[in-house]
């Protein structure tokens, strides 16, 4: 194979989502080089993709979103690599908690996997983004009290709440703390937008993605035990009933898989920006979602919490 012209970084990448968005970018970039990161690999994800299209770009990297630490040596050591630009940043890894749990950074642990490590990954690796790229984060329908996908209400009032939750708020469901920081990740998404527009030297763009509901995959891995076979063997095999049943938007792993590829790499979203996708469609996200002073809330704390000092703080306030 020819030497790779770009790199494609996809977070969450060894199952579900994550892994048929990198097997679809693979089979259309052969030219890329695609790593795959998440924090374990037991089914050797990029060799079976390797196998499948029968190239050998895709390589696993261990990337721990749990810990800041951990995300700030996976960027030292991607540093020493020889990469070519990053071409697109699938900002895609999530996972659902039904108990109330923190970091090691102490920071309620879904915040901090879906919200806080990816944004630290954004701010540290953006200096090896191509001058044209594009950062896809993956959230979910579940932000939006109106798409009545049975999730309680996603409730913002500050980040630090989200971070550390009062008396009160420590009392929510893992669901409503999931369908919060999904509304986080549209939230960011536009907050980027708004600094790409001030950088017009930055051909990057930003977009946010719900995938759907999507039976099977690894979301529901820190569930009980009943509800993570239902969630594995029952479901999977009804998305057509469920289609019918609930909502149209459940789809395969591989379909949505498929939708997320085409953020990434697809021709006929060049160029596009700011913008939330469902599925193959543009829609709008919640209103919640578009209080630029929650945005910018969220932007603020996020910067403060995760820049080590003042001048990285400059750094990433800069972008």
């Amino acid at each position: 194979m020819s030497k790779s012209t770009g790199t494609v970084l996809v977070t969450g990448g060894t199952t579900g989502l994550g892994y048929e968005c990198a097997l679809s970018i693979a089979q259309q970039c052969p030219h890329y080089q695609i790593l795959i990161a998440s924090r374990s690999n037991k089914d050797n994800a990029a060799v079976s993709i390797n196998q499948i299209t029968d190239h050998s770009n895709v390589e696993y990297l261990k990337l721990d979103l749990s810990s800041l630490a951990k995300v700030r040596s996976f960027a030292a050591e991607y540093a020493e690599k020889d990469y070519p630009p990053i071409k697109a940043l699938v900002l895609n890894a999530g996972l659902q908690i039904h108990e109330l749990d923190y970091t090691e950074d102490n920071i309620e642990s879904t915040f901090a996997i879906n919200h806080v490590g990816h944004a630290l990954l954004f701010y540290l690796m953006s200096p090896y983004l191509a001058e044209e790229a594009r950062i896809v984060i993956t959230a979910s329908g579940t932000h939006d009290e109106a798409q009545k996908t049975g999730l309680p209400k996603a409730i913002y009032k500050s980040a630090e709440e989200l971070a550390h939750p009062t008396e009160e708020t420590e009392k929510y469901a893992g669901t409503q703390r999931y369908a919060t920081s999904k509304l986080c990740n549209i939230m960011w998404t536009y907050a980027l937008q708004r600094r790409l527009e001030r950088s017009p030297d930055k051909r990057w763009t930003a977009n946010a993605f719900d995938p759907g509901l999507m039976p099977g995959t690894g979301l529901a891995r820190a569930w009980p035990a009943i509800l993570r076979f239902i969630w594995h063997h029952i479901m999977p095999r009804m998305i057509w009933l469920l289609r019918i049943l609930i909502s149209p938007n459940i789809y395969s792993p591989k379909e949505s898989g498929v939708s997320l590829a085409r953020l990434a790499v697809g021709d006929d979203v060049k160029g596009v920006s700011g913008k939330y996708y469902e599925g193959q469609k543009q829609i709008p996200s919640s209103k919640d979602s578009e209080v630029v002073g929650k945005q910018e809330d969220l932007w603020d704390w996020t910067v403060q919490r995760v820049a080590k000092d003042e001048k990285e703080r400059r750094q990433f306030e800069s972008i």
